[in-house]
């Protein structure tokens, strides 16, 4: 995961974490109101920082070059305002701001201001008119959406291809990006990624992952990208200039902690945190500990902008 954070006032970390995972009956389902737009399969999730979480996402208008009308985006937008730079979290690879569901509410009760926004193409935003979902267009998206509701240098968090997207939209709107992190079939996939998951709350998490595919233009948006190619940012990686947390899991198995050590060294200026006992992905199976090291890399570069005025700072996941 890669996120990119500005300089501000110090920052308070949160209170000690009572789990690393969060726990949850899988019969339990409060009675939450979602949004009317989500898929109708909304109803049958059962894991409730899922439903909670669900209930926050709203869709923003978003003007872009390539869509005549506005782009009614999806995202999870802030409870507080802060007078640090907001942190903004993507998702990985056809996904949804769901995926913040355990981290999300950490970051917040840590008093930082916190979005969670859907990438272009994916997520839950209304795409019936848009036919092009190239990496292009999802930059230019992003870009509108920072600026006309964001407005100021944010700390960019990217989890496995959101990685991808934070290196892309650091490289080309540096003004907007001030600190850098990154995190690096559906069923299967699941059981790669996350380390002892039962199998109920495996399936579970499957079926929080693919209501976005229910939408008729998923499968045009996802076509879509996948024809242009993709994100290819290898060539971009040693332009990144700010400071850099990379945060890895111990027992990925989906990409080769080999590739996280190539990465602090090809990344200028970076640092490299393990999470023992944790696989792909960490701010999904081990919230506390993503978190902390979120608020803890945040806290130290605060500290240093107070000492002296330094480079802008990167995070990666």
């Amino acid at each position: 995961m890669l996120t990119l954070t500005s300089a501000s006032s110090a920052l308070t970390l949160f209170p000690e974490c009572k789990t690393q995972r969060r726990r949850f009956s899988i019969s339990a389902a409060a009675d939450y109101k979602f949004p009317s737009f989500l898929p109708k399969q909304m109803e049958e999730i059962k894991d409730p920082f899922a439903r909670k979480l669900a209930t926050r996402i709203e869709r923003l208008p978003v003007n872009v070059s390539f869509s005549e009308k506005s782009i009614m985006s999806s995202c999870v937008k802030p409870l507080i305002q802060s007078n640090q730079n907001p942190v903004v979290l993507l998702h990985s690879f056809d996904s949804s701001c769901l995926e913040w569901r355990y981290t999300f509410p950490l970051l917040e009760e840590a008093g930082l201001e916190t979005w969670a926004i859907d990438i272009l193409g994916w997520g839950f935003s209304n795409l019936e008119r848009i036919k092009s979902c190239d990496v292009a267009s999802k930059r230019e998206h992003f870009y509108q959406l920072w600026k006309s509701y964001i407005k100021r240098p944010m700390t960019l968090v990217g989890p496995s291809l959101g990685a991808a997207v934070a290196v892309d939209f650091a490289v080309n709107h540096p003004e907007a990006v001030s600190i850098l992190k990154s995190f690096p079939l559906r069923l299967y996939t699941t059981f790669l990624a996350f380390k002892g998951v039962s199998f109920d709350t495996g399936l579970d998490w499957v079926n929080i992952g693919k209501l976005h595919c229910l939408y008729p233009w998923w499968e045009d948006a996802t076509v879509s990208f996948m024809i242009s190619g993709g994100y290819n940012v290898s060539r971009q990686i040693d332009q990144v200039m700010q400071k850099t947390l990379i945060i890895w899991g111990e027992d990925d198995q989906i990409i080769s902690n080999k590739l996280a050590v190539r990465l602090h060294f090809e990344l200028p200026n970076s640092n490299i945190r393990q999470i023992p006992d944790c696989g792909h992905l960490p701010h999904v199976e081990k919230p506390d500990s993503a978190a902390r090291l979120i608020l803890e890399f945040m806290q130290n570069h605060s500290c240093q902008k107070k000492a002296q005025l330094a480079p802008t700072e990167e995070v990666v996941y």
